[in-house]
């Protein structure tokens, strides 16, 4: 039976991989996301049921628009498909079992899978237009904060002012780019990286997050060198006067690496839980 459960945890993994693909395209359009259907952005043709099946569609589609037969692009594909593990892993890093479901261990999942839809959500945005979607981090910390509410007065969590920290230097990094945003009319990218930091520490914590930034900052330095050797001129005697301005999807990158300690980290303390257990 866990077998079926897991196919079904891929499947939903797999349509939230549309969803985003979606949300990704539209957000920083200022399109609406949940009530206007989806349609082709090359013809404009509204898509029926069957082109809206995660995975099976590219494949029986052959990567080509039903209509128009514009080519697709093989991201949606790999986005699906990349959403549909994440969501096994994090389930296996629970040791979600249908035999022994725990009503705080299934409102944790659910809630992780939010969680983890906002990362993918911001990821996607700031890779392609380098910042990061307010409305999407905001409702990052709308489900942070129903957590909070939920760890004090249902499991009577002591530890909320620790949480209430958090949530302050999130009003206060939010009144400062507010300001930021009047008097140069667009938002400050540092301060939204902070307050995606700060997304980070209150729903996997000091160390997890610590460990996010860490690695981020190594992914990123070795993704220059890459660049740099890779856009270095041949001919050593050239020199050009021109500086590359590179922009740094920091927001991707943290992102990214968050659900992988997230994972790594749930495992490990389920791996310690069952050790301890024997």
């Amino acid at each position: 039976m866990n077998i079926f459960l897991y196919i079904i945890i891929f499947i939903m993994g797999s349509l939230f991989g549309s969803f985003f693909t979606l949300a990704v395209y539209r957000l920083p359009l200022k399109k609406d996301i949940t009530h206007e259907r989806s349609y082709c952005p090359n013809c404009g043709h509204k898509l029926s049921f069957l082109d809206l099946i995660p995975i099976l569609s590219y494949i029986f589609l052959r990567g080509k628009c039903r209509y128009c037969k514009q080519k697709i692009r093989p991201r949606y594909l790999l986005l699906e498909v990349l959403s549909g593990l994440v969501f096994v892993l994090f389930a296996m890093s629970l040791n979600i079992n249908i035999y022994s479901l725990q009503v705080s261990q299934v409102i944790y999942f659910l809630i992780g899978i939010l969680y983890l839809a906002t990362l993918f959500i911001i990821a996607g945005i700031d890779k392609e237009n380098y910042k990061i979607e307010k409305s999407v981090l905001l409702f990052g910390y709308l489900i942070e904060a129903a957590y909070i509410i939920y760890l004090y007065i249902v499991e009577g969590n002591s530890n909320i002012y620790r949480y209430v920290i958090y949530l302050a230097l999130f009003a206060i990094l939010t009144l400062i780019n507010v300001l930021y945003m009047r008097k140069n009319a667009k938002d400050s990218y540092t301060t939204q990286i902070l307050l995606l930091c700060i997304l980070f520490l209150v729903f996997t914590g000091e160390a997890v997050t610590i460990l996010t930034i860490t690695f981020t900052l190594l992914t990123i330095a070795f993704d220059l060198l890459l660049n740099k050797m890779y856009n270095a001129p041949k001919n050593k005697s050239h020199k050009t006067d021109k500086k590359e301005n590179i922009k740094i999807p920091i927001g991707f990158y943290l992102c990214a690496t968050n659900i992988i300690c997230l994972i790594i980290a749930d495992l490990y303390m389920c791996v310690e839980n069952v050790h301890i257990g024997l």
